[in-house]
């Protein structure tokens, strides 16, 4: 397949380009550097692996010039878009300081319609402010990525025009690790003596029947009343068979005897010893869940968690989620691998529109990253 030259322009087309495949752009009679102005890029593989990370660069990708000096190397096609997005990336800062403010406002707008976010004129200027401040970070930690210098990219959500401080609300209250309380501890030997007679390398609750649909706390630290409820639902659907989703509001409103603080957080073990008692004002004939007790894992032991989940069923877990003593708590639902990488599956109470459909997956190297092995039990029905 040989480019199209057209005077200083060159038109690539990729029909059928794939992963491992690769394009061919060398020119052995030109001596001279030449402009591309247009790359037309059809690989819908390829592209899919990109369309998160890349998406609304891609129209810009028409627009953007770069040079390159003949003769040019052949290629791999993924790197190939890699680098053109690398590009883009980088002609990025002359793009904004040529456009007009029209273009940021114009997507300022879209977020907020997307989200169904609507401001006072006074709120909207402050908050556009703090949007595209996250979104200034976003876009430089992606272009590290593409240079690789970053492990993973960003995208926009919906708590984009959030400051930190707010954003931490969303984490559960600032309890000291130290002072956590901790209960039985189920023995690691035992979980991996029952784990070995499974031998499952790949678990995933939510194609066995045992999690509700993603939920979403709202601008309210309850994440831990979503973790424990999910954990219950997993193991009332492992007894009976039936999906049942639970009342966080009912943790909310009801454990704070039991020391819990409804939207500022707390432990987990806290709305378990709740559960299992519930001293609370509500028709007790439409009780559902009923617990007699729960089983901390061995703290910081990755390897009776993945047995725990792989025997037992979705636990709750807590993420150091801001590498402070700020914990997010949320429900571990499986386990799995991808080229070579180890991960957990995890998911969170932000609704379906974070993370991969409102889950998430993370390393599962042994190292206990960021302490999801730390602070994991289970509830006993």
């Amino acid at each position: 397949m040989q480019p199209q030259r057209k005077g200083l322009k060159l038109s690539v087309s990729l029909p059928q380009v794939g992963y491992g495949k690769s394009v061919q752009l060398s020119s052995r009679d030109m001596q001279r550097p030449y402009t591309v102005s247009a790359v037309r890029v059809h690989a819908p593989a390829v592209e899919q692996q990109l369309k998160d990370d890349a998406e609304r660069h891609l129209p810009v990708l028409l627009r953007c010039v770069w040079v390159l000096t003949a003769p040019v190397r052949v290629q791999p096609a993924y790197f190939l878009l890699r680098a053109a997005l690398l590009s883009v990336l980088l002609c990025g800062p002359q793009r904004v300081a040529s456009d007009s403010d029209e273009v940021v406002q114009t997507e300022w707008e879209v977020w907020k319609s997307s989200h169904g976010v609507a401001y006072k004129k006074l709120d909207d200027m402050q908050r556009r402010a703090i949007w595209e401040e996250n979104k200034h970070m976003i876009e430089n930690n992606n272009q590290g990525f593409f240079m690789g210098m970053r492990p993973f990219t960003m995208a926009m959500n919906k708590y984009g025009d959030l400051t930190r401080k707010e954003y931490k609300v969303l984490q559960g209250a600032k309890i000291d690790p130290q002072y956590v309380k901790r209960g039985k501890t189920v023995s690691a030997r035992k979980l991996r003596f029952n784990a070995k007679r499974l031998d499952a390398a790949i678990v995933d609750y939510r194609n066995m029947g045992y999690v509700t649909e993603v939920k979403d706390q709202g601008y309210c630290g309850s994440c831990w009343a979503f973790s424990t409820t999910g954990a219950i639902e997993g193991q009332i659907y492992k007894r009976t068979g039936q999906l049942v989703s639970l009342s966080e509001q009912n943790l909310v409103d009801c454990s704070r005897s039991y020391g819990t603080y409804g939207c500022s957080g707390a432990w987990m073990s806290d709305a378990y010893d709740y559960v299992d008692t519930q001293p609370c004002y509500y028709d007790s004939r439409l009780a559902v869940a009923h617990i007699k007790d729960y089983r901390f894992l061995p703290k910081g032991d990755e390897q009776a968690l993945a047995d725990a989940v792989a025997t037992i069923g979705p636990i709750t877990v807590a993420l150091d989620a801001d590498h402070s003593s700020f914990l997010h708590a949320v429900l571990l639902v499986g386990y799995g691998s991808e080229g070579g990488q180890d991960y957990w599956i995890i998911k969170n109470s932000w609704g379906s529109s974070w993370g991969e459909g409102g889950y998430m997956r993370m390393v599962r190297d042994g190292s206990n990253t960021c302490g999801i092995a730390s602070y994991a039990l289970y509830p006993i029905l």
